[in-house]
């Protein structure tokens, strides 16, 4: 998935007139998943305990979720016009909430 992800941002990137390379696109999500993991490990660690709920998992993948969609959309951004910059991170937003949905799910 990191690597239709990546095709996708760099193809939607590249129409917008960008001048990002698919391994740069590949980095970028790749280094921005680390929130998730983190999440993920946090879920997986709390949930032995009593701090194990449905609504605190809800908020580590909220913050997981907002921490990469911000480091990525920073860098992303860099390589597109400023009015076609919304347009060149869309799928990137969507990208991460299909993760975030993931970490929910296992």
């Amino acid at each position: 998935s990191m690597w239709l992800g990546s095709a996708v941002v760099t193809v939607n990137t590249k129409l917008l007139g960008g001048s990002i390379s698919f391994f740069q696109s590949v980095c970028i999500l790749g280094y921005c998943v680390f929130p998730f993991c983190l999440s993920a490990a946090i879920i997986l660690g709390l949930s032995k305990t009593f701090l194990g709920h449905v609504w605190l998992d809800i908020i580590w993948v909220i913050v997981g979720f907002v921490w990469a969609t911000r480091a990525s959309v920073v860098f992303i951004g860099k390589f597109v016009k400023k009015e076609r910059r919304f347009l060149a991170v869309y799928p990137v937003f969507f990208y991460y909430t299909l993760l975030a949905w993931l970490v929910l799910l296992f």
